[in-house]
């Protein structure tokens, strides 16, 4: 195991800035994440711990000891790919044992303790009956597994997955972000995951950083980015169905986003006359009524555009139409209510929970 630190690293190419200046810490034994959407510069962050890319500035250090020049065999790190680059002549148990035939001689184990070790990862990953199948005959969770199998097997001080589940159907998704969590929990490696699926992020990390653009723009565990993201970017990221963000007019007696008349925050900050700010209300803590239910205080009118159920939940868009601003916003519909499509329906947003942000900077502000 290591503790990850990142001083200042930076890439560019040519005059483009890949990774703005980033510092980092990821601490031994802690699965952490880097979430982002396409093009944000995670992945190039993992090469560059890897050791396939060098950065143009700044260094790397795995447990104080500066890696920033050293190949990628000397860093002992790990790395599994979104796709499972399995050798396709080679058995499972051949795949599992490339890494350990391959070692330097002077880590290289006998060939029964190699056989020992397939064993006893292939038996942690549910393969001891695939070891004398070929790649093509097994299916993607499987190869996965196998590809997860032949970089656990080197007992790597530093484990980095790159979009590992992307291949595989949302069942399998699921069941694999159970097994990495399991394996995580019962090896306690440091592990580095990057993915785009901000569902991936919260399920999975201990911690997790939001980029966008090549910067940082938030650290912390789950539950609190997702409570009290720092910027209109991750408010927006972060959460599914996406946070509704609002122009709205803050006053010191409330705030009025749209046809929506909400409670002042108590945190907002004081202003000396009417201020524009961008609201932000989670969809769960939207609630989508009958345009006749008077029980509503500070409700809005919209017409229904789209019903999504989810299981248990039932998420609707609704255009608010009282207004100049033609705004579009998700909410959960409250008990026994379906609304059909072009109905007019009371949309309420709550009392608590109201999300505050500059909209020329795009910053947080008070702690809403």
């Amino acid at each position: 195991m290591a503790e990850v630190r990142i001083e200042l690293i930076e890439k560019r190419i040519g005059q483009k800035i890949i990774l703005h200046p980033i510092t980092l810490t990821v601490h031994d034994g802690e699965f952490f994440v880097l979430v982002g959407p396409s093009g944000c510069g995670k992945s190039t962050l993992l090469s560059l711990l890897a050791g396939l890319d060098q950065p143009t500035a700044g260094r790397i250090l795995f447990d104080g000891s500066d890696v920033t020049d050293l190949e990628p065999r000397e860093r002992d790190v790990a790395l599994v790919f979104q796709s499972y680059a399995l050798y396709p002549h080679m058995t499972v148990r051949e795949n599992m044992a490339f890494p350990l035939r391959v070692a330097p001689r002077a880590k290289r184990l006998e060939r029964n303790r190699i056989e020992e070790e397939v064993q006893r990862v292939a038996g942690f990953l549910g393969l001891s009956a695939l070891l004398d199948r070929r790649p093509r005959e097994l299916s993607g969770g499987q190869r996965q597994r196998v590809a997860l199998g032949r970089a656990l097997i080197r007992k790597p001080r530093l484990f980095l997955l790159d979009e590992p589940l992307s291949n595989l159907d949302a069942q399998l998704r699921a069941s694999m972000r159970a097994e990495l969590l399991r394996l995580h929990k019962e090896l306690k490696v440091t592990t580095i995951y990057v993915t785009h699926d901000q569902t991936e992020a919260m399920t999975l990390g201990d911690r997790l950083a939001a980029l966008s653009q090549g910067r940082i723009q938030q650290i912390g565990r789950p539950h609190d980015i997702y409570a009290a993201p720092v910027n209109l970017f991750v408010a927006g990221f972060m959460g599914y169905p996406p946070m509704n963000l609002l122009s709205a007019r803050l006053r010191n007696d409330g705030l009025q986003a749209g046809p929506l008349h909400l409670t002042r925050p108590s945190d907002a900050p004081t202003v000396d006359q009417e201020q524009i700010v961008t609201v932000g209300l989670r969809p769960e803590d939207v609630v989508v009524a009958p345009a006749t239910d008077s029980g509503n205080e500070g409700a809005g009118f919209g017409i229904v555009r789209l019903t999504e159920p989810s299981g248990p939940t039932l998420w609707v868009t609704a255009e608010l139409n009282d207004h100049s601003e033609v705004v579009t916003i998700s909410g959960s519909a409250q008990a026994g209510f379906v609304p059909k499509i072009g109905e007019r329906v009371a949309v309420s947003g709550p009392r608590a929970t109201l999300h505050l942000f500059d909209p020329t900077t795009g910053q947080r502000l008070g702690a809403s």
